[in-house]
């Protein structure tokens, strides 16, 4: 029987490592509006609940530190992380698109 005691504990983790990863992408890439503030801060909370737990896992075997963490540090890194890459990926695609995607002479 699988133990559901702790999956409180569990998805609390990788909402909080989520959280932390897109709120400290704030300090390194600003949002230029309120819709792409959302939609990165969304995306950071999304993919880190997702791909947490491996990207944590993944992390502390590459840097040799697994043995070191806890379970519960390894999915808070992994899905801070996560968060903070996809926020930095949705940002760079979102400014790229903006800027080569209107070769027209239309106002943004």
């Amino acid at each position: 029987m699988t133990d559901f005691g702790s999956a409180s504990g569990f998805w609390l983790e990788r909402t909080v490592g989520a959280s932390a990863g897109a709120a400290i992408s704030l300090v390194y890439m600003l949002p230029m509006g309120r819709r792409e503030a959302i939609c990165r801060f969304l995306t950071g909370i999304i993919s880190g609940l997702i791909f947490g737990g491996p990207a944590g896992v993944w992390l502390a075997n590459r840097i040799g530190i697994a043995a070191d963490l806890s379970p519960s540090e390894t999915m808070l890194s992994g899905a801070a992380a996560v968060s903070l890459v996809s926020w930095w990926a949705l940002g760079l695609i979102e400014r790229l698109a903006r800027r080569w995607g209107r070769r027209d002479n239309r106002p943004p």
